[in-house]
Formats: structure tokens, sequence, C-alpha cells
């Protein structure tokens, strides 16, 4: 008798299981968000950029103003280029003062 309520319940789980994978197969996938489009070409745009320098650059690319830097976020760019650089003295402080000062 339990052999015989074991496979009416494990036939049952099997139909079950057909089913939603029928259900999943006939949906159609959907189109990506305008948000899942625009992280994909941030992410291929920052593929030269690491550490945080991507992570400043990926925040300007998916904010919604789009492109407009701030202050804060540009002096954590031009830090980021300058210790990469391994800059010091007059040099970094050259280095800054041009990147601090451009428009991007």
């Amino acid at each position: 008798m339990k052999n015989i309520l074991s496979l009416i319940a494990l036939g049952a789980c099997l139909s079950f299981g057909a089913a939603q994978a029928q259900d999943k197969a006939a949906m159609p996938e959907k189109a990506p968000t305008a948000q899942q489009g625009k992280m994909a070409t941030c992410n291929k745009d920052a593929a030269d950029k690491k550490g945080d320098e991507r992570k400043t650059f990926m925040k300007t690319c998916l904010s919604a103003g789009g492109g407009k830097v701030t202050q804060q976020e540009k002096m954590k760019t031009c830090n980021a280029d300058a210790k990469t650089k391994t800059l010091k003295g007059d040099e970094r402080k050259a280095f800054m003062k041009t990147c601090l000062s451009s428009k991007a």
C-alpha cells in the first residue's frame, strides 16, 4: 500500500514538473529594459577602467543626469589616475590641476 501511494505521489510530482517546464518554454523572452540596455552599454565603455575610476564612471554613466560629474567624483577619478601614474610632488600638482579643470 505504501509503495502504491509513493508511486502516485511521484507521478503527480513529475507531471506538475513537466507542466511547469512547458509553461516556461511557451513564454517568449522579454526584451531588456532601458536600464538593462544602459548597463550593458556602460559596461562595454568601462572595460578598460578598474577600481574607483570604474565605480565613478559607472555611477555617472548610469545616472539619470547622464554625464554631469560632481566635483567629488572628479576628485576621486583624478586621484586614482594620479596614483596609477605614480605621480609625486609638483608633477602630481600639475596633473591634478589639469585633471580637475577638465570639462569631462
